[in-house]
């Protein structure tokens, strides 16, 4: 009966729990429930787990307490996305709770996953039962009476997965979107993949591994040398672009041979690895939203990653020259924002922006890279703007581990970003600034016109895979097969008697000649609304909109 954990033992149910959670992570990116280019749950949560399994990997430690600190370490340092923050929050409260400890029994493991509850619980603003934070409630209540009657380890362990996995099946009854959609929470599933590797490293066993198969978990290790180019006028295609198709019946029967030659047609630098069930896909392309287009009449996108080469040769060649010149450079109050795309980026340092992280939906930055932006330079106090509701909480993880006076503007979208930096002033206080930009979230609304990655029906509107949507404030009001009619619906469903500005960014696979003839044709009826156009050259999203 294994009675007693130690250090190395826990190392090891790190490790298992993490490599179970990295082998389904592609199953826990499908839980999500918005059929849009998403930061991916399980993406999000299998390197936020591989973060804290890399910090204690190859460490020789028996103290329960000191490995729980590294592991935590390592975890809240990579945590990134809303579920990856909240599971390195359990085990910042689990490892706190375990701190002084040489090893821990079955009341002490029990009592540690209740204190990781608690701490998670504390950690978020608004908690959302029917989530992860739910599975996690639950299946330590259960360790914790589970752990009155035994004194095993792995009963206890066991009571938790039970638990766990029916907690998880309920989730659907608290969380009406999940049964709607037919699902249960993704993060739940992630935690329950955690626990599994748990029992399986305390059993000395190791989890099953799937017959060997494509690696759906990363994409090409593409460092960019950018040497042989003179100028960002030299890359002739500048978007490095990956996704993975999953194959489906019914679509396109893939041949390798020829879908290489088509995809050959997007640009250069293309690389495809397929087996019998996906296709890998690296290609540098200027038009990575119709190279996936390509890539889904085979099947369903099940990962995709695009990166703007242009914009990292700029930094590359901006830090070297800006080496050359200083090291440093001070700030009485450094902005710190997440975009991507170099229009949008030029607008944010336009109104004050000091710090732009490149990152957004499909590019959850870590607490670690948020932290990492100013880390060279000498700053004062930091404010910083999330722009996307899946990185405000690493971001508020990343205001309390400063060292200097910090505050989290909760933008949720490009748009609430650039509007509330319109009340930014420089002279102003940490205070004055916070409840100026907060306030300015208030009075704009968010609009976003993108593609449904699968069938689906949400909020009571049918959505075939393919079709642009158009999302209000959160809420997706419109499903298209036409773009143009996507836009302008969605501009007409946002309007109210107190607009006055709207806003339209347009993205990579964006037209401005569709902006232009849908806002000759708006004006005609809104002649007392004011309308600007800006060229953002985001991934992602056709079009940004803001309606203020």
């Amino acid at each position: 009966m294994m009675d007693k954990i130690d250090g190395v033992i826990f190392r090891d149910m790190i490790l298992t729990g993490a490599d179970n959670l990295r082998q389904h992570a592609d199953y826990v990116d499908s839980l999500n429930v918005f059929p849009v280019p998403d930061g991916d749950t399980g993406t999000n949560m299998n390197l936020s787990m591989t973060s804290g399994a890399d910090e204690v990997s190859g460490r020789e430690i028996e103290h329960m307490g000191e490995m729980g600190r590294h592991f935590s370490k390592g975890l809240l340092m990579g945590a990134r996305g809303n579920s990856g923050v909240i599971l390195s929050q359990l085990f910042r409260g689990f490892s706190k709770a375990i701190e002084d400890e040489e090893s821990v029994d079955a009341k002490s493991f029990a009592a540690a996953l209740d204190q990781g509850v608690k701490t998670a619980y504390k950690a978020v603003m608004k908690p959302v039962e029917g989530t992860i934070l739910t599975v996690a409630k639950d299946s330590s209540a259960t360790a914790v009476e589970k752990a009155e009657t035994s004194e095993s380890l792995i009963e206890v362990m066991e009571a938790v997965i039970e638990e766990a996995k029916a907690s998880l099946k309920r989730t659907p009854d608290l969380l009406p979107v999940l049964k709607e959609v037919g699902v249960v929470d993704s993060g739940g599933q992630g935690l329950v993949y955690v626990y599994e590797g748990f029992l399986a490293a305390m059993k000395g066993e190791k989890v099953e591994v799937a017959e060997e198969a494509l690696d759906t978990e990363t994409f090409v290790n593409d460092e960019h040398d950018f040497n042989e180019f003179m100028s960002v006028e030299d890359i002739e295609y500048g978007f490095c672009t990956e996704f993975m198709v999953r194959f489906e019946d019914g679509k396109r029967e893939f041949n390798e041979e020829e879908f290489r030659n088509e995809m050959e047609g997007f640009g250069d630098s293309l690389l495809v690895i397929s087996d019998d069930e996906i296709v890998k896909v690296h290609v540098h392309t200027e038009t990575p939203g119709e190279a996936m287009t390509y890539g889904a009449s085979y099947g369903e996108l099940i990962k995709m990653k695009i990166e703007n080469m242009r914009e990292q040769f700029r930094e590359v060649h901006g830090s070297k020259a800006d080496t050359a010149v200083k090291e440093k450079q001070s700030y009485d109050t450094a902005v710190i924002t997440v975009s991507s795309g170099d229009g949008i980026k030029a607008l944010f340092e336009s109104v004050g922006v000091t710090h732009v992280i490149n990152g957004g939906q499909t590019m959850n930055p870590s607490t670690e890279d948020i932290l990492n932006t100013i880390k060279d330079d000498e700053v004062k106090q930091v404010i910083i703007l999330p722009n996307n509701k899946n990185i405000i909480m690493a971001a508020e993880q990343a205001q309390q581990m400063l060292d200097i006076p910090a505050v989290v503007i909760p933008t949720t979208s490009i748009p609430e970003g650039l509007s509330s930096m319109l009340m930014f002033s420089p002279d102003g206080s940490l205070e004055q600034n916070e409840e100026a930009m907060k306030a300015a979230l208030e009075h704009v609304k968010t609009g976003q016109v993108t593609y449904a990655v699968r069938d689906t029906k949400i909020d009571g509107i049918e959505i075939k895979k393919d079709q642009h949507m158009g999302i209000n404030n959160g809420k997706i009001d419109v499903a298209s097969d036409s773009r143009s009619e996507t836009l302008e619906n969605l501009i007409v469903s946002m309007l109210d008697e107190d607009a006055e500005i709207v806003t339209v960014i347009i993205g990579d696979e964006g037209s401005e000649d569709e902006v232009d003839a849908i806002v000759e044709k708006l004006e005609d009826s809104y002649n007392d609304i004011e309308f600007e156009i800006h060229d953002g050259q985001q991934p992602v999203y056709s079009y940004l909109v803001s309606v203020e």
